[in-house]
């Protein structure tokens, strides 16, 4: 089972790597949703870039429930039964709406955390905690939480003021 978790892991790195990449680029570097870039709301915006990472992603979060769902409940018990629900969900109704990306955006963001998650992991299971590896992994993993949790307070009000323009 170890096995099966560890290529879990690995997949879930890669898309945490891909999607993380593609929300800061979209949200920060673009021009997608800066003000006054488009004719449009923030919240109508969508582009090919934003949409083809939205799909990649559901189509993440689809194998990755299969996965959950074979392995039941070694790989995840209920709580990530519904949390790929919900994040399907809420990527399929942007992608066909055109609208909420940004937010979808913000929430796949996070998703930059879940290497240090599963690198906590691969490092528990090879013996490691005492390592220095560890330790510093932990400090990131800690800063890119923390880090979310402000942004989220000083970036959300930002875009709710611009929707409200």
């Amino acid at each position: 089972m170890d096995k099966v978790e560890w290529k879990n892991r690995g997949f879930s790195t890669f898309h945490a790597i891909i999607a993380s990449s593609a929300s800061l680029y979209l949200l920060l570097f673009s021009d997608l949703f800066k003000e006054g870039s488009h004719n449009q709301l923030v919240i109508n915006r969508t582009s090919t870039v934003s949409e083809t990472i939205l799909g990649v992603s559901i189509g993440y979060f689809l194998s990755d429930l299969a996965m959950i769902v074979w392995h039941f409940p070694a790989l995840g018990a209920w709580e990530y039964v519904l949390h790929h629900g919900l994040s399907m969900f809420s990527i399929f109704l942007s992608l066909v709406s055109g609208q909420g990306q940004i937010y979808i955006l913000m929430v796949l963001f996070s998703e930059s955390t879940t290497p240090f998650v599963n690198l906590r992991w691969y490092l528990d299971i090879a013996g490691q905690k005492s390592s220095d590896l560890y330790i510093c992994n932990g400090i990131f993993l800690f800063l890119g939480w923390l880090q979310g949790f402000f942004s989220s307070y000083s970036f959300s009000p930002i875009c709710f003021s611009i929707l409200t323009r």
